[in-house]
């Protein structure tokens, strides 16, 4: 009488090597995806933060900021988040924000009569 050997089988291992590969290439760039909207999610908070810094700003000089280095600690970005006010003046503001890991760049422009939403591509 033969006995039964335990274990799996040559097919049996191919089988199930090529379902994880399968699996593979699906999650991967699922995860590159959404590690890309983690970033801009991160430059569009960091531009709101200096919408209100920049209010702040206001308040008590009449004018914006040109600079973030002006708001002082009202201020502080994202890591590897870079942010620069493009324009500003008494009447409104603009400013892009980057980040190191992705080519999208945000933007916002603000007046006083309209506070604008960053705008990402």
């Amino acid at each position: 009488m033969k006995t039964k050997s335990e274990g799996f089988t040559l097919i049996e291992l191919l089988i199930v090597t090529v379902l994880i590969t399968i699996l593979a290439a699906i999650a991967i760039p699922q995860l590159f995806g959404t590690k890309e909207r983690s970033f801009v999610a991160a430059m569009r908070s960091d531009l709101r933060n200096l919408q209100t810094a920049q209010e702040a700003y206001y308040v008590d000089y009449l004018q914006y900021s040109s600079s973030t280095g002006n708001l002082g600690i009202l201020y502080l970005t994202s890591p590897n988040v870079a942010v620069k006010v493009d324009s500003a003046s008494q009447s409104g503001w603009g400013a892009t924000a980057t980040h190191a890991s992705t080519p999208i760049v945000c933007k916002v422009a603000v007046t006083r009569s309209h506070a604008g939403n960053p705008i990402c591509s």
